[in-house]
C-alpha cells in the first residue's frame, strides 16, 4: 500500500508523520511536495495525508488582509500544489486525511474561510512545545464511530482556525471554547474525508483513539482502493 503525503516544510517533523503512519505495516509513504513537483505519483497512492505547516495564504480563502500580528512568510506554490493534490484525490476517490493546516486547506478546497489569529485563545490554542485541552465529540459523526468516545484530550499547535465552514462539509468536534477541531463531508456513502487541528502524529499517548484509531480508520479506507 502506499500513501502520499504531503511534505511539512520540516524534515524531523515530516518523519514524524512517515513513523506514525508506517508503523509495524508494510506501508510506503511518498513525499508529495511543489519542490519535487511530483503529483503525478498521488495516481499510485491509496490515500493522501495533508500535513501541518505554515499559514494558507489568504487569497486561498478570498480574503485580501492580513490582519494579524507576527504574520510570517506564506508559500503560495505550497498551497496550489496541496489544493492540486485535494483535487486529485477526489476525482480518483482516495481517503482524504487532514492535519492541522491540512484541516484548514480542506476548508479552504470548499469554499470556507480561516480565522487569521485567535488572539487570547492562543492561550490555549497555539504552543511549543504543543498545549493540550479536551475536544468535544459530536455522536452522528464519522469522528464518532471512529473514536468511540465523546470527549478526549488532544495536542494543540495553532493560531488560525475554521472561520466559515466549507460546503459539503459537517463539524465533528470542538474545543470548549467553540473552535472548531474536527471536520468531514456532511453526507454519507462518499469516500472517507476526516481532518483534525490537532498532530495525532505526535500525540503523547499514541495509543489514545483520537490518535491509534484516526490512523486504523484511514488506512483501512485505503486498503479497499
Amino acid at each position: 500500500m502506499r500513501i502520499g503525503l504531503t511534505y511539512t516544510g520540516s524534515e524531523k517533523k515530516h518523519l514524524n508523520y512517515v513513523n506514525w503512519l508506517k508503523g509495524d505495516d508494510a506501508i510506503e509513504v511518498v513525499e508529495l511536495s511543489a519542490g519535487k513537483n511530483n503529483l503525478d505519483e498521488l495516481h499510485s497512492c491509496d490515500g493522501l495525508v495533508l500535513s501541518g505547516g505554515i499559514d494558507v495564504h489568504p487569497k486561498f480563502y478570498n480574503n485580501s488582509e492580513l490582519n494579524y500580528p507576527g504574520v510570517e512568510g506564506f508559500d503560495e506554490a505550497r498551497d496550489q500544489f496541496e489544493i492540486s493534490a485535494i483535487k486529485k484525490a477526489q476525482e480518483n476517490k482516495l481517503p482524504i486525511l487532514g492535519i492541522c493546516r491540512g484541516l484548514q486547506l480542506i476548508n479552504c478546497f470548499f469554499d470556507g474561510s480561516l480565522k487569521q489569529d485567535l488572539g487570547e485563545l492562543n492561550k490555549t490554542h497555539k504552543g511549543g512545545p504543543d498545549k493540550t485541552h479536551e475536544v468535544i465529540i459530536d455522536h452522528d459523526t464519522l469522528l464518532h464511530g471512529i473514536s468511540q468516545i465523546r470527549n478526549g484530550n488532544v495536542n494543540s499547535s495553532h493560531h488560525q482556525a475554521i472561520d466559515k465552514l466549507g460546503q459539503n462539509l459537517k463539524v465533528n468536534c470542538k474545543a470548549n471554547d467553540g473552535i472548531i477541531e474536527g471536520i468531514e463531508r456532511s453526507e454519507k456513502g462518499q469516500p472517507f474525508l476526516l481532518a483534525v487541528q490537532w498532530h495525532p502524529e505526535r500525540m503523547e499517548n499514541q495509543n489514545s483513539p483520537l490518535s491509534k484509531n484516526i490512523r486504523n480508520s484511514f488506512l483501512d479506507a485505503a486498503r479497499k482502493i
